[in-house]
């Protein structure tokens, strides 16, 4: 691990980056440059800048528009209000007609502390999950996040991008075998005995739960699932096969996220205990982002302990594979 960014800030950095090379790149805000980190995009380039104000369904209209027109728009709020209070513009007037805009949800999950249950979106990704056409992704780390936002602006069609407000430690950058690729999973650490599958600031909490498992002969596969939808299912089927025990871990409900998409994914094709890691259908709270995250389980600790658990219920109950093909483990 390496540089601690939060991934709001390699987002803005990106932008100011890629600017030049996409000269059809237009960034738009809901009056909050600052936290979504879009101001310096808005200073090196304020001509394709737009504060449309506190009016997000405005704003995705606008978006809508200049796609249209052949800009690549990406849109930017917090990501209760862009998965909430702008759902139906985005719906409609995006994603049913496949137009090329990229909606930007800042400040998502618990890690928002402070700013309590209200602003601390929990829903994001069934919500544009449920949405057809749409991609979505969470990237875990600065280096993952700058990838991203280039390989969104290669990308023709809609997508949601989940962003973080908290400096987070870079997995990525020097991961053996590391390729960012739009919705395709990436094995950061391999194992045999169970696999954690994690999206956004989990991976490097995944990471760190299974440092601690190694040492009581636990081996733990960690695999980095950036991009939610579309899920990469020859991985997670891999995974199924090969450890014969998944967890997943994510910063959201355990309802409609990463954790079901997995679920449904290995029901159907290769049945085996599936445990969801995450917030268990409540809202959250206020208080510093890492008492709530704490609270809610959210830690290396809280997954250490899950992740055992789960590979200690697994070990008594798995059954062998005959013929290259799984057996139901439940």
């Amino acid at each position: 691990m390496s540089e601690k960014i939060a991934t709001r800030a390699a987002y803005g950095e990106a932008l100011v980056a890629l600017a030049e090379e996409y000269p059809e790149l237009v960034v738009l805000d809901a009056d909050l440059s600052g936290s979504t980190m879009t101001k310096g995009f808005a200073k090196a380039h304020p001509d394709r800048f737009f504060n449309i104000g506190i009016a997000e369904a405005n704003m995705t209209g606008i978006a809508a528009g200049l796609a249209a027109c052949g800009k690549k728009p990406f849109t930017n709020t917090f990501a209760m209000f862009a998965a909430g209070r702008a759902f139906e513009q985005v719906r409609n007037s995006i994603a049913y007609p496949r137009l090329n805009v990229k909606v930007v949800g800042s400040h998502g999950g618990l890690s928002v502390g402070e700013d309590g249950a209200t602003h601390q979106c929990i829903e994001d990704f069934a919500i544009m999950r449920a949405i057809p056409n749409m991609m979505v992704l969470s990237p875990c780390d600065g280096p993952e996040m700058r990838l991203a936002v280039k390989a969104l602006l290669d990308y023709d069609g809609p997508a949601y991008l989940r962003l973080g407000r908290l400096a987070v430690e870079s997995v990525t950058d020097g991961a053996p075998g590391y390729r960012f690729e739009l919705g395709k999973g990436a094995v950061l650490r391999d194992g045999g005995d169970v696999t954690v599958i994690a999206a956004g600031m989990m991976v490097q909490m995944a990471l760190k739960a299974a440092e601690a498992l190694q040492a009581e002969g636990v081996s733990v596969r960690v695999v980095d699932m950036h991009t939610i939808k579309p899920l990469d299912e020859a991985l997670v089927l891999r995974c199924a096969r090969e450890t014969g025990c998944i967890v997943t871990t994510e910063e959201h409900n355990i309802i409609g996220g990463l954790g079901e998409a997995v679920a449904a994914c290995v029901s159907a094709g290769c049945p085996v205990p599936v445990v969801r890691h995450g917030v268990e259908d409540v809202f959250g709270r206020s208080g510093k982002a890492e008492r709530v995250l704490e609270h809610f389980g959210l830690s290396p600790e809280g997954e250490t302990l899950l992740i055992s658990d789960a590979n200690s219920w697994s070990s008594k109950n798995k059954k062998p594979c005959a013929g290259g093909k799984c057996h139901p483990c439940i």
